[in-house]
C-alpha cells in the first residue's frame, strides 16, 4: 500500500511540475499599479481586472489591462483618467503588452527559486505602440509562479501630454508602473 501511495504522489508531483516546465500559464490575479509623483501632488492608481498569459516555452507574454479599472484615491482623478484628452478610455479600452521574456532558458518553472527575466516587446496605450525592454522576477516556490515588475513610462510617447491648467503640473510626465501577478497552469 505504501509503494502504490508513494507512486502515486510522485506521479502527481511529476505532473504538476511538467505542466509548469511546458506549456502556457496564466494569470486572472493581476495587479497593475501606476504612481505620479509631482510638486504639486501624488497621483496612485490600482488595476486588479487585467489578465495575463506565459509560455514557458517560447516566452511569449501578453498583459492585457482594461484602462477603465483603474481606481483611484479621488473619484475626479478617476474622471479625468477616463476622458478624451487624457487616456480616452472609452476609444481606447485596452491597454496591451505583447512580448517575449528573452532569457526563458534561464528560468525553471519546475524548481523554486528567484528567476531574473528580460522581457522585450510592444507597448500599447492609448493606440499608440512602443517597443519597450524591461526587467523583472520570476518566484517559483511551492508549485506558485509570481511575477514581479517596475519600470516606467513616458506619457508624451503615448499620445497623453499637458500643455496648460492643472494636469500639467499635476501629473507627471514619467510615470512608475509596477506589475504583480500570480499564474496558474492553463
Amino acid at each position: 500500500m505504501k509503494k502504490i501511495s508513494l507512486f502515486t504522489i510522485s506521479l502527481v508531483l511529476l505532473m504538476t511540475f511538467s505542466a509548469y516546465s511546458q506549456g502556457k500559464l496564466k494569470s486572472s490575479k493581476s495587479h497593475i499599479k501606476f504612481y505620479s509623483h509631482t510638486v504639486a501632488e501624488d497621483i496612485e492608481a490600482n488595476n486588479y481586472t487585467s489578465v495575463s498569459t506565459i509560455d514557458t516555452e517560447s516566452g511569449e507574454v501578453v498583459f492585457s489591462v482594461p484602462m477603465q479599472g483603474f481606481e483611484f484615491e479621488k473619484s475626479t482623478m478617476q474622471k479625468h483618467f477616463n476622458q478624451e484628452n487624457f487616456l480616452d478610455t472609452k476609444t481606447h479600452p485596452k491597454g496591451k503588452l505583447v512580448g517575449k521574456i528573452t532569457n526563458i532558458d534561464e528560468i525553471d518553472f519546475s524548481k523554486d527559486g528567484v528567476y531574473h527575466a528580460d522581457v522585450e516587446g510592444e507597448l500599447n496605450i492609448k493606440g499608440e505602440s512602443k517597443q519597450i525592454s524591461e526587467k523583472g522576477s520570476i518566484t517559483v516556490k511551492d508549485g506558485n509562479i509570481g511575477v514581479e515588475s517596475k519600470f516606467n513610462v513616458t506619457l508624451g510617447d503615448y499620445g497623453i501630454s499637458f500643455v496648460k491648467g492643472k494636469p500639467s503640473t499635476n501629473v507627471a510626465k514619467e510615470v512608475e508602473v509596477t506589475v504583480l501577478a500570480d499564474y496558474q497552469a492553463e
